[in-house]
């Protein structure tokens, strides 16, 4: 039933989808879609607003007018069918956890021509929804949070970013933004995390992540800095910087 009711309204001009209002609206009410946010359904916003400091665009804002009235069971509902989709099965090989042994930095600097090409991943999974906050290797790891893009599009990933590193790799397009604000919540809080980074593309959705990772240091209670490194389409990086706490 439509009421008269406060509830958001984005600017599909001035959003820039950075995606940081989706992990901020805990109703799950916000999605990046086509690389712009979007409402999913008026019963899911309640219309408070917390995601509105979030716009770096000044995209969002509330205002009155006839909607679907909020609807709090439908919200839990919609939220926990979404945990229950994204959940690995646990029968999946893939998910299982493996020390794959650490790679020395002797190794790791060695001229390309002088060794054989070898890997220098140290751990398996790799990605954020597959790895449990209490893995082993998470243990005052040096961690590197990749959106997936980023390797393929840099022709030096491997070399360049992933010795001695525990990788985390993900999506926060096409992921629950929120699902990992979560995760990393409880990796910072259960790990002595010895240093922070991540690597993401050049497009506007990827941004978020470093927006996911800040508000996840300060739901754990953490300040200490992320290192981040943007890597352009055709592969060459574009800007390196540190997010202060």
């Amino acid at each position: 039933m439509k009421i008269m009711r406060k509830i958001i309204h984005i600017d599909q001009e001035l959003c820039d989808g950075c995606g940081k209002c989706v992990p901020a609206c805990e109703e799950g009410a916000i999605e990046i879609v086509d690389g712009k946010a979007r409402l999913v359904a008026e019963k899911y916003c309640d219309g408070l607003g917390a995601c509105l400091g979030e716009c770096p665009t000044g995209a969002l804002q509330i205002i009155e007018k006839e909607a679907e009235d909020f609807d709090e069971e439908a919200v839990q509902e919609y939220l926990s069918e979404k945990k229950q989709q994204e959940k690995p099965s646990p029968s999946c090989p893939s998910s299982r956890l493996i020390d794959l042994g650490s790679v020395s930095c002797e190794c790791a600097n060695k001229p390309s021509v002088l060794q054989e090409k070898v890997s220098l991943l140290g751990h398996w999974p790799v990605q954020i929804r597959l790895i449990p906050s209490h893995a082993p290797f998470l243990k005052e790891a040096d961690l590197l949070v990749v959106a997936d893009c980023a390797a393929v599009a840099c022709p030096d990933f491997h070399d360049r970013f992933v010795a001695n590193k525990v990788i985390m790799m993900g999506c926060p397009k096409f992921d629950d933004q929120q699902e990992y604000v979560e995760k990393f919540k409880e990796i910072f809080i259960k790990n002595n995390i010895s240093s922070l980074s991540t690597v993401i593309m050049e497009v506007p959705c990827c941004s978020s992540m470093r927006g996911i990772l800040k508000k996840a240091l300060q739901e754990a209670g953490k300040d200490f800095s992320i290192h981040y490194t943007v890597i352009g389409l055709k592969g060459m990086v574009l800007e390196e910087g540190t997010d202060r706490p």
